[in-house]
């Protein structure tokens, strides 16, 4: 499979890039943890985004997006857990409204440079005498605080940290996502964030954001069920003094890459993090006839219920993964697909091969599953993370509300 990789930038330890700041702290919307917090730059920043596309589409989203597609510019996130402001009327819309002034107020800036984002429980109101006393609170620091402040059923937070040159200018881009259940991103609960740098047009990394969510968040998947807050924001501020990134060049090749390599680390963190999860499944699909047909059997397998019990169960049974192949209505040829779990051939031209039954088993106690497909029908190819279905995933969303 052919995907996008990192040649020309490295991994580091997170850090935020030049101009940018934020904070997080605990304010009383949960018990004991962090659960509010900002993200700024010092200088207004190119912003793109992409959304859910649930129809109850939650205001604070709504709203951000309303701002990012006025001029593709933000300053600042003021964001919160525990509580949506999801299905809330016309008072969840003047309290995110309120938000966004109050945020402006403090960072004297006018409130169309100000997003909001929200996370929790979908129908209550944010208690927003809580908010009011928690925004004075909100220092500008360089700490890791705030990717903390929007997890809800989270075991950690899920964060990546790149740094690549170019044209001699060394920029940074770090990101950062919140998700663990209600995991069936369609925009792009899931929260994603990537600040750098580098110096871009908001309409052409619009343009980048969009195509490189549809190959990353948009292939993941915990439970098939999509958000009313789903949202991933950039926010570019210029500070690297880059020349601007324009299409056709090597260095929106190389930035390209970077911010690809961002958003995929940070959607199989929240795959691998899936709600009671215990093990991260990728898929890979090759050989199929469309680059759609590939993204969505490779989407289907990952997302499958039964294959998903079968990798909790340490049970290679391929049997549920070809029937979730043609279930699809992708253009596959029913006699040539190959199976391989591991690394190890299950299937070869739709029919069982044999194989060490105790082998695959072994392979199957791993932390990281991998299946890779093979349907021998054209030159495209997919790919999709997920995870495992455990006994706890039950237990974590029966008694969610409480």
């Amino acid at each position: 499979m052919q995907v996008l990789t990192n040649t020309k930038f490295e991994t580091v330890a997170f850090q935020w890039p030049a101009g940018f700041y934020s904070d997080g702290i605990h304010i009383g919307l949960r018990r004991h943890k962090k659960d509010f917090g900002w993200l700024f730059s010092k200088v207004p920043a190119s912003a793109a985004g992409t959304y859910t596309t649930n129809q109850f589409q939650a205001a604070p989203t709504k709203l951000t997006k309303q701002m990012i597609d006025q001029n593709h510019q933000l300053q600042g996130l003021l964001l919160n857990s525990a509580v949506a402001n999801s299905c809330t009327g016309e008072q969840g819309w003047q309290n995110a409204l309120q938000e966004q002034t109050w945020l402006a107020n403090k960072l004297n800036v006018v409130p169309d440079l100000i997003g909001v984002a929200s996370t929790g429980l979908i129908g209550a109101q944010l208690p927003m005498d809580r908010i009011k006393n928690g925004l004075p609170q909100l220092t500008p620091t360089k700490s890791d605080a705030v990717t903390y402040a929007v997890l809800t059923t989270d075991q950690h937070p899920k964060t990546v940290c790149v740094q690549c040159e170019l044209s001699g200018q060394l920029v940074t881009l770090t990101g950062f996502a919140k998700g663990s259940g209600m995991i069936h991103p369609k925009m792009a609960t899931m929260l994603g964030f990537v600040t750098t740098d580098a110096q871009i047009d908001g309409l052409v990394l619009q343009d980048m954001l969009s195509t490189n969510v549809d190959q990353t968040f948009n292939q993941i998947t915990v439970d098939g069920d999509t958000s009313t807050n789903d949202m991933v924001v950039t926010l570019a501020n210029g500070l690297a003094d880059n020349p601007s990134l324009q299409a056709g060049t090597t260095d929106y090749d190389i930035f390209n890459q970077a911010l690809h390599y961002v958003l995929g680390q940070l959607a199989k963190q929240i795959a691998a993090d899936g709600e009671g999860a215990t093990k991260l499944v990728e898929c890979n699909v090759v050989h199929a006839a469309t680059t759609f047909d590939g993204q969505q059997i490779a989407k289907a397998i990952v997302g499958s219920n039964l294959v998903k019990a079968a990798i909790f169960g340490e049970d290679p049974n391929w049997g549920r993964i070809i029937s979730t192949i043609g279930a699809t209505d992708a253009d596959i040829d029913v006699a040539t697909v190959d199976i391989e779990m591991n690394g190890i051939l299950l299937v070869q031209q739709s029919l069982a091969v044999d194989f060490d039954m105790a082998a695959v088993q072994a392979t199957l106690h791993d932390n990281q599953i991998m299946i890779d497909v093979d349907l021998h029908h054209g030159t495209a190819s997919g790919q999709a993370w997920g995870c495992d279905l455990t006994y706890n995933y039950v237990k974590i969303n029966a008694s969610y509300h409480t």
